[in-house]
C-alpha cells in the first residue's frame, strides 16, 4: 500500500472553527474563575453531566457559555460522530496496522452483533469468557491442584505494558472484593529484582503463573516466564509440572506448547484488542480469579454502560467527549503540558500509572493519520497520586507554581472501609482542594487574616487553576469499568481531533530493537566490534569491564 487508507483532512489549525477558538481563547484567558462564578450563581449546577454511575462537575474549568458549543463544533468538523460509529462498527481505524479497534466488543452482551471482516466476534468473546470463568472457579474452589496435589494459593501474573498495568491496577482497585485466602503478585520488569521480590515468600507447590503475551515472543515477558519455569522446576523436579503451574494468555499455540503449557489452558484474544485496551479480555484472568466471575461480569457491565453512553449521548452531555474536548482546550490553547489525575481513594493508587500508558502511548504521536507532521501539541503528560498523600508533595506546584496543571479529582460518596471519621476528613480535603485551586486567596485576603506585608506575597494563591470533579457512590467493579471506559473514550476523542492514530505504538519499537542487538555485545566473552556512537560504545565497555 503506497499511501494511507485515510482520506486526507484539512489541517487542524487551518480550520475556521480552530481560528474561532483562538479568538475565543483571547477573550476567556484573562477571566478569573472567581468572576465566572460571581456572574452565574447556577454555574456549579449547569456545567455537569452524569452517566454510567459517574457524576462529572466541570464548572471549575476556564470556560464560558460559548466554549463548549465551539469545542463541539470542532468535534463535528473533525467528524467525531462518524469516527465513533466507525470504531463501534468494526472498521479498521488503526490504519497503520490495518486493524479494527474493538475493545468495546469485549464487554458487549450476548446477542449483540459486531462484525469484523464479515464475522460476528461476540460469540467468540463470550466463549473465552466462559472458559475463563470455568478455570477461575476451579482455582478459587481449590479444585485446580499443583503438581504435588496442593491447591493453588498464589497467582503470579507475568506480562508487561497493558498485560501488567491493567491487571495490577484492577487488582489493587478491587482488592476489597478479592478472595483473601489467595495471594496475587505481578511481575513485569526484566530487572531480576522484580521476580525475586515477587516470589521470595511463595511456595512453588502452591503457585500458578499466568503468562500474558499475545505472540508469546515478548522479550521481557518470555525472559521472566523462562526464569519462572526454572524457579518452579528447581523445586518440583519434573518438567511435567509446568502443566499444573502455568497457563498462557496468547494466540501462539505452537510457542505455548513448546514452553510446556497445555494449550487447553491457553486463553486467546484477537488482533483487534490493543495491549493497553486489553484488561477486560483474557488478560484480566488474574482479575477474574481475584474477584470472581460475577465481579468480573459487573466490571464488564460498567464498561458497556459507558460505551453506550459515549456511542449515543449528545456531545453536550457526553462525559468522555466533554473531558476529551477540555483536554484539547488546555493542551492547544492554554499550552498546558500535563494533566494530573488525583483519586481520593487508596484503592486507586495505581490508576494514574495505568492512565499514563492509556493516554500517552495512544496519543503521543507527531504525525497525522495521513503521515503529515502536526503543527500543534498532542497528548499531555499524565501523572498523579492518591489524595491526600499528594497534598503533602506536589500540590505546592499545582497551587503556587508557574505551570498550569489541569486536574481530574476522583472521589466517592461512601467508603469501603469505615474507620472513624476519616472518610469525611478525606472528602473534606477533596472538595477543599478544588475550591482552593479555583478561587485561591488574594493578597488583600491574606493581609486581612493578619499576615505581615512582607510575608503576604508568599501566602497568596492565584487560583484560576482548572479542575474536573468525578464522583461515584462507591468503588465497585461496575464503577471501575465505567471509569476506565470514560478515559478510554476521552483519549479517542482527543485523537480524532488531533487526526492521529490512537491505537498504534510504533514509538516503543526502536529502543527494543536496539536492545536486542546489544544483548550479545554485553554477554559475549570476546571483545565485540562496537559500531555505536562514542557515548554508547564507552558505556558498553565500562559495563563489560565491570561484569566480565
Amino acid at each position: 500500500m503506497n499511501k494511507s487508507p485515510i482520506e486526507q483532512r484539512p489541517s487542524l489549525t487551518s480550520m475556521p472553527i480552530w481560528k474561532a477558538l483562538e479568538v475565543h481563547y483571547e477573550k476567556v484567558q484573562p477571566i478569573h474563575l472567581r468572576q465566572l462564578f460571581a456572574d452565574d450563581p447556577k454555574r456549579g449546577e449547569k456545567y455537569t453531566a452524569e452517566a454510567a454511575g459517574l457524576y462529572l462537575d466541570y464548572s471549575k474549568n476556564r470556560i464560558t457559555d460559548e466554549t463548549i458549543p465551539l469545542l463541539i463544533q470542532l468535534a463535528e468538523a473533525c467528524g467525531l460522530r462518524q469516527r465513533i460509529h466507525a470504531m463501534f462498527s468494526g472498521e479498521k481505524i488503526n490504519t497503520t496496522e490495518q486493524r479494527a479497534v474493538l475493545h468495546t466488543a469485549l464487554r458487549a452482551p450476548k446477542g449483540k452483533k459486531i462484525l469484523v471482516d464479515g464475522a460476528d466476534v461476540v460469540p467468540e468473546v463470550h466463549a473465552v469468557l466462559e472458559q475463563m470463568e470455568a478455570f477461575a472457579h476451579k482455582v478459587r474452589r481449590g479444585e485446580w491442584r499443583g503438581y504435588t496435589g496442593k491447591p493453588i494459593r498464589n497467582i503470579v501474573n507475568i506480562g508487561i505494558g497493558g498485560s501488567d498495568l491493567g491487571p495490577v491496577m484492577a487488582y489493587e482497585a478491587l482488592r476489597f472484593y478479592s478472595q483473601r485466602n489467595m495471594t496475587f503478585r505481578f511481575i513485569s520488569n526484566v530487572d531480576g529484582t522484580d521476580f525475586a521480590e515477587a516470589t521470595r515468600d511463595l511456595n512453588p507447590e502452591e503457585t500458578l503463573f499466568i503468562i500474558c503475551s499475545k505472540t508469546f515472543t515478548t522479550l521481557e515477558t518470555l525472559a521472566n516466564a523462562g526464569y519462572a519455569r526454572t524457579w518452579c522446576l528447581n523445586a518440583l523436579g519434573d518438567a511435567k509440572a509446568v502443566r499444573n503451574h502455568f497457563v498462557a494468555i496468547s494466540t501462539n499455540a505452537k510457542e505455548v506448547a513448546k514452553f510446556g503449557i497445555d494449550t487447553e489452558n491457553m486463553f486467546g484474544f484477537w488482533d483487534w484488542v490493543g495491549g493497553r485496551y486489553s484488561m477486560d479480555s483474557a488478560i484480566g484472568l488474574s482479575t477474574m480469579i481475584a474477584i470472581g466471575p460475577k465481579g468480573f461480569r459487573d466490571l464488564l457491565k460498567g464498561f458497556y454502560a459507558m460505551d453506550e453512553h459515549f456511542r449515543t449521548a449528545p456531545f453536550e452531555k457526553n462525559l468522555p467527549v466533554l473531558m476529551g474536548l477540555l483536554t484539547v482546550w488546555y493542551t492547544n490553547f492554554f499550552a498546558a503540558d500535563t494533566t494530573a489525575v488525583l483519586p481520593y481513594d487508596q484503592y486507586l493508587k495505581r490508576f494514574p500509572a495505568y492512565l499514563q500508558q492509556l493516554t500517552m502511548e495512544s496519543n503521543g504521536k507527531h504525525v497525522t493519520l495521513d503521515g503529515v507532521n502536526v503543527d500543534y501539541q498532542t497528548s499531555p503528560i499524565y501523572w498523579g497520586e492518591p489524595g491526600t498523600n499528594g497534598q503533602h508533595s506536589f500540590y505546592q506546584l499545582i497551587h503556587q507554581g508557574t505551570k498550569l496543571v489541569p486536574c481530574d479529582f476522583i472521589g466517592f460518596y461512601k467508603t469501603l472501609n469505615s474507620v472513624g471519621s476519616q472518610h469525611a476528613m478525606l472528602m473534606a480535603n477533596f472538595f477543599a482542594q478544588t475550591e482552593a485551586l479555583a478561587f485561591g486567596k488574594t493578597e488583600e485576603e491574606v493581609k486581612a487574616d493578619g499576615t505581615a506585608a512582607w510575608l503576604a506575597p508568599h501566602r497568596v494563591f492565584e487560583g484560576n487553576r482548572p479542575t474536573n470533579t468525578i464522583l461515584a457512590e462507591k468503588l465497585t467493579p461496575k464503577v471501575l469499568g465505567s471509569l476506565i471506559a470514560l478515559y478510554e473514550h476521552s483519549v479517542y476523542t482527543q485523537g480524532v481531533i488531533w487526526n492521529i492514530d490512537s491505537f498504534d505504538q510504533w514509538g516503543v519499537e526502536l529502543g527494543k530493537v536496539l536492545a536486542k542487538r546489544m544483548i550479545p555485545e554485553l554477554e559475549n566473552t570476546n571483545e565485540p566490534v562496537l559500531k555505536h556512537d562514542s557515548s554508547t560504545n564507552t558505556l558498553i565497555r565500562k559495563y563489560r569491564k565491570s561484569n566480565l
